[in-house]
């Protein structure tokens, strides 16, 4: 025990905790200024498309507005080597109690997939990351290998509304539709602006969840 103890002493000497916004030493990788900040551009929502007959997705669950500081972390987290970033936007998440609640209604969670190439390239799939965390503090099955993405399409942030939907359509299928059957299913996805990806993510998922024989 005591060598644990010392060696942990060690580690956070040559990897001090810091805040991973400004630097500051910090325990759980934000400080209390970062951590009002960040508080005063939470912007928690539902949306919901269940009688929208153009949207496959049922409701949209949203922690943030994507602009100012958020927008800045959240461009760091996708492109910038900083997969570590997830743990801020999951501890701000587990003071929204009505949004853990609903959570836990789910069976099962999927993250939006992305293309091999595209995971070798940045070094990980930053939606599964947030499934994970989600997966373990709510106890619910996270299954990566469901939900396929099979080409490496253009990204979606290049792209207008227009070319967005074309450019996301037939490039996702099922791998295994048994274990979606009769499920309720949460799909992550790290941003939303027009939804096109995960529209087309949540028609594929519908189409194989009812159509299982």
């Amino acid at each position: 025990m005591k060598k644990i103890k010392i060696l942990t002493k060690i580690l956070d000497i040559i990897y001090p905790k810091v805040c991973y916004i400004c630097g500051r030493k910090a325990e759980d990788g934000l400080c209390k200024k970062c951590e009002k900040l960040l508080e005063k551009q939470t912007a928690y929502g539902i949306d919901n498309y269940k009688d929208d007959s153009n949207t496959f997705f049922d409701k949209h669950i949203y922690l943030y507005t994507y602009d100012g500081l958020i927008r800045n972390l959240i461009l760091k987290f996708k492109f910038n080597d900083k997969p570590y970033l997830y743990k801020i936007f999951i501890k701000n998440l587990k003071n929204n109690k009505k949004i853990c609640l609903l959570f836990k209604k789910y069976d099962i969670i999927i993250p939006v997939p992305i293309s091999k190439k595209r995971e070798k390239e940045r070094g990980y799939n930053q939606s599964l990351l947030i499934s994970k965390e989600l997966s373990n503090l709510y106890n619910i099955y996270c299954d990566n290998n469901i939900l396929i993405k099979t080409k490496n399409t253009k990204p979606q942030s290049i792209l207008k509304k227009e070319q967005r939907i074309e450019n996301a359509k037939n490039v996702y299928y099922i791998v295994n539709n048994k274990k979606i059957k009769n499920k309720r299913v949460l799909l992550i996805d790290d941003i939303f602006t027009t939804g096109s990806t995960v529209n087309e993510c949540s028609k594929i998922l519908k189409i194989n969840r009812s159509s299982i024989c």
